[in-house]
């Protein structure tokens, strides 16, 4: 069967097609082998976590989880209270930051991975975020996120994670009236990513700045090597895949 969703490659003129997936994998405590699979049958250029390890030896096991899936660590992870970025060779690093959010008493701290990246002569902001449980908190965030990518100095950015949020919510809302939500511009695959065994709710998603053409964007359900059974085993939450065309800048 071929698949849905477009490979990554360079075009003529200088643009980037590439492979985003967000994917929260609660601290790597269910089936490492399976959330492998999943990563390696959706064939990535960057790969964007929440809920990566953060504690006791960390970054060794984000150093496992890309070597088993042909990435590499870029940044993320403790430093910034769980988000974590993976990327393939392709991508050139420029620089990445992580950035701990205000911290609310009582709450649990919250932070971005960020990145700018280039594919070829396509140069990309990237940030991966896990937003907070708590409404008000959550809308800080939020703008806290849009103020972040208009920062990064690239004139195209993307933004993907866990929201704790579904579409009608003000913080999604927000979201996607500044920057374009990748699924609902170009649908694929299923739509709901929580919980993972039973999906009822959209609540991780990838967000684009508006000069960048989403190919397809959704929760990966026919790729070659991917499986229900992963799909389930690797994580409570369901993955979501983008294919992305960013300009030449």
């Amino acid at each position: 069967m071929a698949t849905p969703f477009p490979n990554s490659g360079t075009e003529p003129d200088g643009s980037a097609v590439i492979r985003v997936l967000t994917y929260n994998v609660r601290s790597l405590k269910d089936d490492t082998e399976a959330l492998a699979g999943v990563i390696n049958a959706c064939a990535p250029d960057l790969v964007l976590l929440q809920e990566a390890p953060r504690f006791f030896r960390w970054r060794k096991k984000l150093t496992r989880l890309a070597n088993a899936t042909g990435l590499t660590y870029l940044t993320g992870g403790a430093p910034a209270a769980g988000p974590a970025i993976l990327c393939s060779l392709r991508a050139t690093v420029d620089r990445t930051e992580d950035v701990l959010l205000p911290l609310t008493p009582g709450l649990h701290r919250r932070g971005f991975a960020t990145a700018e990246v280039r594919f070829g002569r396509a140069r990309l902001g990237v940030l991966s975020c896990h937003l907070s449980l708590q409404r008000d908190e959550r809308r800080d965030q939020g703008a806290a996120l849009l103020d972040r990518l208009a920062g990064m100095g690239a004139e195209h950015a993307i933004a993907g994670g866990d929201l704790n949020e579904d579409p009608d919510g003000h913080t999604f809302r927000a979201l996607a009236a500044g920057l374009q939500d990748c699924r609902t511009t170009a649908p694929q695959g299923a739509e709901d990513t929580f919980p993972a065994a039973a999906p009822q709710r959209r609540i991780d998603a990838i967000f684009a700045t508006k000069g960048i053409e989403v190919l397809a964007c959704g929760v990966p359900t026919d790729l070659p090597g991917l499986t229900e059974t992963d799909l389930r085993a690797a994580s409570d939450h369901l993955p979501v895949l983008a294919a992305l065309r960013i300009p030449a800048s």
